[in-house]
C-alpha cells in the first residue's frame, strides 16, 4: 500500500529536523528522495544524483526504474539530470514522445513508461553537485506549480545535504583517527607484553609483531589483539 502524499510543509519540516549525528549521508538523501516523491504532486518515480570530481551516481532512489533512468545518462554522460546538475536549473521534459533535446533518453525513458519528467540542480558544494529527478507516467505531469513546489524543495534538500556532506567529510577522518589511535594503542600493549617475557627493546617486540603478521597473513592490529587477549586469560 503506498503512503499518503505528504503536505508540503511537513516535507520541509521533516527536512529541517534531520538529525546528521543520528544518520549517514546515504540515509539524508533517501529522505529526501522518498519525501520528495510523496510531496511533489504527479511524481511516480525520484532519484537523487550526487556529481562530484566525474563520479556520478544515482545515491538514492524510489525505484530500480528510477535508477536506470539515472545510470543511461552517465554510461553516456548527456541527460537532463547531468545538465540540471552541472547547470544549477530546472529542466522540464513535459512530453517525452516529443522531446528533442535528449531523443535517445527519452525513447528509453518512453519505452518503461515514463512520459514525462523533471530535473532541478542541487548546489551542495563547491566540489560536489546534484540533481533532484521527479519522473511521471503521464505527459505534461508537472505543472507550473508542481515545479515551483518540486524548486522550494529542492531549495530545502540542498540545505540538508550540503550540512550532510559537510559533517559526513570531516566526521570520516575523525573516525579514522579514532581507529588509527585505538590500533596504535592495542599494538603498544602487545610490544609492552613482548618486552617483558622477551626481555627485548620496543624495535625488537615490532619487529616480532611484524614478522607474526606476515607468517599469519594477518593485519598487525589482530596479531596484537589476539597477543593480548592471550596474555589477559593468563
Amino acid at each position: 500500500m503506498d503512503a499518503p502524499p505528504t503536505d508540503p510543509g511537513e516535507a520541509l519540516a521533516a527536512l529541517g529536523r534531520i538529525r546528521l549525528d543520528e544518520v549517514e549521508l546515504d540515509d539524508v538523501v533517501r529522505r529526501v528522495a522518498e519525501l520528495a516523491n510523496r510531496t511533489v504532486p504527479g511524481s511516480a518515480h525520484v532519484s537523487v544524483a550526487l556529481i562530484q570530481a566525474d563520479a556520478n551516481r544515482a545515491i538514492a532512489y524510489t525505484s530500480d526504474l528510477a535508477r536506470e533512468l539515472d545510470d543511461w545518462q552517465y554510461q553516456r554522460d548527456d541527460g537532463p539530470c547531468l545538465d540540471a546538475a552541472v547547470s544549477a536549473v530546472s529542466v522540464s521534459l513535459p512530453d517525452m514522445s516529443d522531446e528533442q533535446r535528449w531523443p535517445e533518453w527519452a525513447a528509453q525513458a518512453r519505452a518503461a513508461g515514463i512520459g514525462s519528467s523533471l530535473s532541478i540542480g542541487l548546489p551542495i558544494q563547491e566540489a560536489v553537485t546534484g540533481a533532484l529527478n521527479l519522473y511521471a507516467t503521464s505527459t505534461h505531469a508537472f505543472d507550473h506549480a508542481a515545479i515551483e513546489l518540486a524548486e522550494e524543495f529542492a531549495a530545502y534538500a540542498a540545505v540538508a545535504l550540503a550540512n550532510a556532506h559537510l559533517y559526513d567529510s570531516t566526521a570520516v577522518p575523525a573516525r579514522q583517527m579514532q581507529e588509527a589511535m585505538r590500533s596504535r594503542a592495542v599494538i603498544e600493549q602487545a610490544k609492552g607484553i613482548i618486552m617483558g617475557e622477551r626481555r627485548c627493546s620496543a624495535d625488537e617486540a615490532f619487529t616480532l609483531l611484524a614478522k607474526l603478521s606476515q607468517d599469519t597473513n594477518r593485519k598487525l592490529r589482530e596479531v596484537a589483539e589476539a597477543l593480548v587477549a592471550n596474555a589477559a586469560k593468563r
